[in-house]
């Protein structure tokens, strides 16, 4: 039996990825319907049952990919990677109507800058809390509650040490479950009901992926809102954190 399912998977490990998301999709959206009564939104639980499967799969295996380290699973690696995620993320871009995206003007620029300033803020004062002194380390975790992605690019830019960039990214994601398990929570007090605040949120939030998720669990016309502010969030942060921030950083802590 084992040697069947091996020969059945095996060379179609990415096809019995989609049919396994699929499946579990369906009877995350059925849980919501008839358990919660939509009051959780079955992406919402799609994206927790998600979360504690890659935590198994890490811990059963020591591995570094989650689930896609259980060999039967290997077709995650490529289905969850950064390829496909990003083509999902642009493909969600044509539902965007222009005169919607004018909207955000001068607001949606603000949040960029308040939202990459704040949440760099909030991570330095964390590591600093913590013991981190030196400017390099500072920065680089600072960075990384941005988001995971600009956390190790601005850690490699500086020259920061293995174990400080890879604080940096635990803190970015810890950013992004956050992110994406509050967002539905939080809709209806920040009245995340029209494009132009998905937009705004998508800016103040980054982490392109919890805001994503957190919007597709909320309502799924607003994600192609929120993930475009938030798509140039990480860029932005990419590009001030190792530059203007370092150097803000370096003239306090010298």
């Amino acid at each position: 039996m084992t040697h069947f399912i091996n020969d059945l998977i095996g060379p179609r490990q990415l096809i019995f990825a989609f049919v396994l998301v699929g499946l579990l999709t369906w009877l995350c959206y059925a849980f919501s319907k008839h358990v919660t009564k939509n009051r959780i939104h079955g992406s919402a639980v799609a994206i927790i049952i998600g979360l504690a499967l890659a935590y198994y799969g890490g811990i059963s295996t020591g591995g570094k990919r989650g689930i896609a380290d259980i060999s039967v699973f290997a077709g995650f690696a490529l289905m969850g990677g950064a390829m496909l995620r990003d083509f999902c993320i642009v493909s969600t871009a044509f539902g965007v109507r222009l005169e919607e995206l004018k909207k955000a003007g001068l607001g949606g620029v603000l949040a960029l800058v308040i939202g990459t300033v704040l949440a760099f803020i909030v991570g330095v004062g964390v590591a600093y809390a913590f013991g981190y002194r030196d400017t390099v380390s500072l920065t680089t975790i600072g960075a990384g509650s941005v988001t995971f992605i600009v956390g190790p690019v601005t850690g490699s830019a500086l020259g920061a040490t293995s174990d400080v960039i890879a604080l940096s990214i635990a803190a970015g994601v810890v950013k992004s479950i956050a992110v994406m398990i509050l967002t539905p929570f939080l809709a209806k007090p920040f009245g995340l009901t029209n494009p132009a605040a998905a937009m705004v949120y998508g800016g103040l939030m980054g982490t392109t992926s919890g805001t994503a998720a957190g919007l597709a669990a909320t309502d799924v016309r607003l994600v192609p809102y929120g993930a475009l502010t938030a798509t140039f969030y990480t860029g932005f942060g990419c590009l001030v954190c190792p530059s203007i921030l370092y150097l803000v950083m370096k003239a306090i802590f010298g």
